[in-house]
């Protein structure tokens, strides 16, 4: 009977030691990269040095963000409302 709660247990105990290691697997997959901004980055701005670009953290684009390309059509095709100013004194309508 002993025998048999201690192959139980030893059989679940390695059933989380392998989910641990499949979950630490796939953290370090996500956690690629390096923060942005960097420590150095942080330092130098702290020194009074100003940034454009940060350094390539190495995630490459976020897929969350939806990317998109934007053109005007051929002879415009924009509109606005038109409006004209009243004269002096007269009530709005």
């Amino acid at each position: 009977m002993a025998d048999e709660s201690h192959e139980r247990a030893r059989k679940e105990l390695d059933k989380d030691r392998e989910a641990l290691e499949k979950g630490r697997a796939e953290y370090a997959e996500r956690m690629k990269g390096k923060p942005t901004p960097t420590q150095e980055e942080n330092d130098l701005h702290a020194l009074g040095a100003t940034f454009m670009e940060h350094e390539d953290d190495g995630g490459g684009p976020d897929p969350n963000v939806p990317t998109r390309h934007v053109e005007a059509k051929p002879g415009g095709g924009y509109a606005t409302r038109h409006v004209t100013a009243r004269p002096t004194g007269a009530k709005p309508t």
